[in-house]
């Protein structure tokens, strides 16, 4: 489908006004986003950008080092001349926190200004690694679903939750694949039956077990990968990225609610086609 530039500027206007809360700022996608709504929309109000920093001016660095610093601000740069800096510093708003801690771990009074000023929440946080130790991966595609979503119901004004997953969520199926939500319980292998409760105390066993081993960092490692390949590989999925990021959605659509909740499924991510840098790609893809 291509959208046709009366829909374009529909979806920017949109975004006049708005207070949008971003998670995964940092990423690779986070950061396009972040830049084309700046871009395309200066009258947004707010953003929030939820990054993994000791506190607010950790997390503002970080910003400034990873996100607005980097080549594909260059144009915003230049449009915005002497000027940009205080352009990012009106509109962009850093928070110290983490997806899979209750709250974020955001302070009582931070916590009510965001949630009472919230009218859009992006979840683009993730484990993207294809074989990360489970528990790691289970943290933030998992939990951290379930944390975005208890967040979500506490912004008294959000218009919408947009969860961003994978369109490999399907697994390694072939044809004509539809556009249906996980329910609970859900796999890819005919016979079983997913809980993710289970899944969950699965991990904590195995903590406590190497624990009481002693296990060194490696073995622990070791140990966690090969479980999360084991459990994804019983159910039907490939490895434990889109495991996991199937149980996230799961999560969402049983615990939303009345929430407004949007799940897009990306596919293969390549370089930009035409703005604002041709071509541009970050790192090694």
């Amino acid at each position: 489908m291509v959208i046709g530039e009366m829909d374009a500027a529909q979806v920017a206007a949109f975004f006049r006004g708005k207070n949008i809360l971003i998670t995964g700022a940092t990423g690779f996608l986070g950061k396009v986003l972040l830049e084309k709504i700046l871009r395309i929309q200066p009258e947004v109000t707010k953003l929030f950008l939820l990054v993994r920093a000791t506190d607010d001016e950790s997390a503002r660095r970080r910003v400034q080092t990873e996100v607005t610093g980097r080549e594909i601000f260059q144009v915003l740069r230049e449009k915005h001349g002497k000027g940009f800096e205080d352009f990012i510093e009106e509109k962009v708003y850093p928070l110290a926190g983490d997806v899979m801690y209750e709250d974020f771990g955001l302070d009582t009074a931070k916590l009510k200004e965001v949630s009472k000023d919230v009218d859009i929440i992006v979840n683009g946080a993730a484990t993207t690694n294809f074989y990360e130790r489970y528990d790691v991966s289970f943290d933030t595609n998992v939990l951290g679903a379930k944390q975005i979503c208890a967040f979500a119901n506490k912004c008294t004004k959000l218009k919408m939750l947009l969860h961003v997953s994978t369109a490999y969520v399907c697994g390694e199926q072939e044809g004509l694949i539809l556009e249906k939500p996980f329910m609970m319980g859900d796999t890819l292998r005919e016979g079983t039956h997913l809980d993710i409760e289970s899944e969950l105390n699965l991990i904590k066993h195995t903590q406590m077990e190497l624990k009481a081993n002693c296990a060194t960092d490696k073995a622990q490692r070791k140990t966690m990968k090969e479980l999360g390949l084991k459990r994804a590989r019983r159910f039907g999925w490939p490895n434990t990225y889109v495991f996991t990021k199937a149980m996230g959605e799961m999560l969402l659509g049983h615990l939303r609610g009345d929430l407004p909740v949007v799940i897009i499924r990306p596919s293969i991510i390549t370089s930009i086609l035409k703005e604002p840098l041709p071509g541009w790609m970050e790192g090694v893809r």
